[in-house]
């Protein structure tokens, strides 16, 4: 029996459930940090599914209220509203508090969102974090056309770079395609521009390089860097029913606990990386936010720990461990095949 899905040879990656195995990987942090903690801020505030732009509905997710059913070809002032916290006060919140602590943080920048409010990006570049792409708008895009969602790329790039002087270094969608690994690094390649990383992805506590299968004949490929991403470690929980977090006091518990395993790791002599996914409209809102401040505070007294932004990271990653040929082309050398590939 044909198996449900038939990816296309271009566009379908293989999976990996060995990773670093047993002995694990050292990826060699800077002054030998024992743990990389990377904060992320979802911007996603003007970028959000919305009557205005054409989407028939106001956005479903990440609500505070989400009771009832949409409202068709009707704007919710409600939503929008909610949103527009994030990007007139939320966000600010973030910002101070991360400068007055001198770390540095991922803008995850949908850029519809940061064109409605430009001096985000321009303030994220003056104090230097790093301002990366959440795609052109926060949407959902499993079913787009292949050549509509290289069009949305396209223009994420163009937007996010005149807005911050270049083009952004790494990509997150959240809600991606089944192409979409290897459509951003080929529009990137189109473009002229330097994709450096890449973090749809969950699946280890350190990043980890992945084959392209555009480049299965090319002499010189360059794979693409994997910086993963955290959903456990992320204050959208708050608006999960059922198995979020209840109140701030368990989403500061659960990111201590997980700070607190990989810090010990890393004194044992296998570092890790941290990630702390967070919502201008959420983590943004004052009985929520002195959480993150606490635990920004105990980070603070350690001694070894590395708050960098993604690039950083992935730089530090990329200049211990270059790319190698891998599995694709292992396999296409032998005459074998990788998920049909």
């Amino acid at each position: 029996m044909p198996p449900l899905w038939c990816g296309h040879p271009d566009y379908d990656t293989a999976r990996d459930f060995q990773g670093y195995g047993e002995t694990g990987l050292n990826p060699k942090w800077p002054n030998d940090a024992k743990i990389a903690v990377s904060f992320v801020i979802n911007y996603e505030e003007g970028g959000e599914r919305s009557v205005m732009n054409g989407d028939g509905m106001a956005e479903q997710n990440l609500r505070e209220n989400p009771g009832g059913p949409p409202r068709i070809n009707e704007r919710n002032l409600n939503v929008e509203s909610e949103y527009e916290y994030g990007s007139r006060a939320g966000f600010w919140r973030l910002f101070r508090m991360f400068n007055e602590h001198g770390m540095k943080f991922t803008l995850y920048a949908v850029a519809q969102a940061v064109e409605q409010n430009p001096s985000v990006v321009k303030r994220c570049v003056e104090e230097g974090h790093d301002v990366a792409s959440h795609a052109y708008r926060w949407v959902e895009y499993h079913d787009f056309p292949i050549e509509k969602e290289k069009e949305y790329i396209r223009k994420a790039i163009a937007s996010l770079k005149s807005l911050s002087g270049y083009a952004p270094k790494g990509w997150y969608y959240g809600r991606n395609s089944p192409h979409s690994r290897t459509l951003v690094p080929q529009v990137y390649e189109e473009m002229g521009e330097e994709l450096v990383w890449a973090s749809d992805t969950y699946a280890d506590d350190v990043p980890y390089w992945v084959d392209l299968p555009l480049e299965r004949d090319s002499p010189n490929p360059k794979g693409l860097l994997m910086v993963p991403y955290s959903y456990d470690c992320n204050d959208f929980k708050f608006h999960v029913v059922g198995s979020g977090f209840a109140d701030p006091h368990g989403f500061y518990e659960h990111i201590k606990n997980a700070f607190d395993v990989l810090y010990e790791e890393g004194e044992k002599g296998m570092p890790k990386m941290m990630t702390i996914g967070l919502h201008c409209r959420i983590i943004g809102r004052p009985g929520r936010f002195g959480a993150l401040k606490k635990f920004v505070e105990y980070i603070a007294q350690k001694e070894g720990v590395w708050v960098a932004t993604r690039t950083e990271i992935a730089e530090a990653f990329r200049k211990a461990y270059p790319y190698k040929k891998g599995k694709l082309a292992e396999a296409r050398d032998a005459g074998k095949t990788v998920n049909g590939i």
